[in-house]
């Protein structure tokens, strides 16, 4: 069975770049985990059946990743902890995350969308 995989493509000089969606999804991951105030990392709920399975195949957890034309658009799905304020870490894991892929990837974030599923008791 073949895989399908998204790539991100940056041309170069000498070639091209291709990146994978599942690495821009664990950079993404690796910079929410670092944000004070979140709890976890929750799968999103699909609008049908075939979006589930379509996550499951790919493997993202927690991670959605648009990338048509230049830039990518990330949907991130996330609990908060009790007590802490939900816009400020949201704002906090926008900037985290955008920071992160930019710089590990030189991938352009045209938007991060951050949302919380929960509120958690630790």
């Amino acid at each position: 069975m073949a895989e399908s995989r998204e790539y991100m493509t940056l041309p170069e000089e000498k070639g091209s770049i291709n990146i994978s969606e599942e690495v821009i999804a664990a950079i993404a991951v690796g910079a929410v985990r670092e944000i004070e105030g979140v709890s976890g990392i929750t799968t999103p709920m699909g609008n049908s059946v075939t979006d589930l399975v379509n996550n499951r195949q790919k493997g993202v957890r927690g991670v959605k990743i648009d990338m048509t034309g230049d830039a990518l658009a990330i949907d991130i799905y996330l609990t908060v902890a009790y007590g802490n304020p939900i816009p400020e870490v949201a704002e906090r894991v926008q900037k985290s995350v955008s920071g992160s892929v930019e710089a590990m990837t030189g991938c352009p974030v045209e938007s991060v969308n951050v949302h919380v599923g929960g509120v958690t008791m630790e």
